[in-house]
């Protein structure tokens, strides 16, 4: 099978802005995901980074600007909406249903978000299951798993939903080196099926086994989009983390 070379953009942002009173988070972003991309967002703490996610995923409205998801507005639809539609997230912080077992929590993924019913929603959920090694441990309650194992499932519900874009927010955060390495494995053979990931990540080597271009957020705006090794030597950059010159 042959790569399309002109991709289809899958996911946008024009102008986006996030405003908290007086506060801009999100000071008018314009992005573009193609179907066939991975794309890291980097910048420090404070750069906007999970807002502008939350923007994207309909779990913040924007306070001016417009989101599309292929060739439809979907600013004013909330996020269960847009998961519907094909846009999958998952938190840096996960949040299981903790009493439930693993299997009920990608099934709410699956019957919620995917909107399926009966044996499909029960083939999505064990399919999902074992994409990302979570079948051992089905029945066990999500409060009950290690990090990796809870870091897994958040990506497990998401995946539920059968996504064509996927939004990261630090999933390989706080896990070893061998935890860290089992997750991109995972992720990696997501982007061969064809998920689109926009992922935020503080561990750059992680990052770039996955995306191939790098966006950098500072203070809420876009101060560099490209291959990663432009990016990281972008001036703007360079002062954003340093706070110094690129000399």
């Amino acid at each position: 099978m042959g790569t399309d070379p002109n991709p289809p953009t899958v996911l946008s942002a024009h102008g986006v802005h996030k405003r908290f009173g007086a506060l801009t988070v999100v000071d008018g972003v314009d992005f573009a995901l193609a179907a066939d991309e991975a794309v890291g967002i980097v910048g420090p703490n404070g750069a906007g980074k999970t807002t502008f996610l939350d923007v994207l995923a309909g779990e913040q409205s924007a306070s001016a600007g417009t989101v599309r998801f292929r060739d439809r507005d979907i600013s004013r639809l909330g996020a269960a909406q847009r998961c519907r539609l094909g846009i999958g997230r998952s938190h840096q912080v996960p949040r299981p249903f903790g009493a439930m077992t693993v299997f009920e929590n990608v099934m709410v993924g699956a019957s919620g978000g995917g909107a399926l019913r009966g044996r499909a929603a029960t083939n999505r959920g064990i399919e999902v299951l074992d994409r990302t090694g979570l079948l051992p441990v089905a029945n066990r309650t999500a409060e009950s798993l290690g990090l990796l194992a809870r870091k897994r499932l958040e990506l497990a519900r998401a995946l539920a939903t059968d996504p064509a874009v996927l939004l990261l927010d630090e999933i390989a955060g706080g896990l070893t080196d061998e935890e860290t390495v089992e997750l991109v494995a995972t992720i990696q053979d997501l982007r061969r099926q064809g998920v689109a990931i926009v992922w935020i990540e503080h561990i750059l080597h992680v990052l770039l086994q996955v995306c191939q271009r790098l966006v950098c957020l500072a203070s809420g705006r876009i101060v560099a989009d490209g291959d990663p090794d432009t990016v990281m030597k972008d001036p703007a950059v360079v002062e954003a983390y340093l706070g110094g010159s690129a000399e």
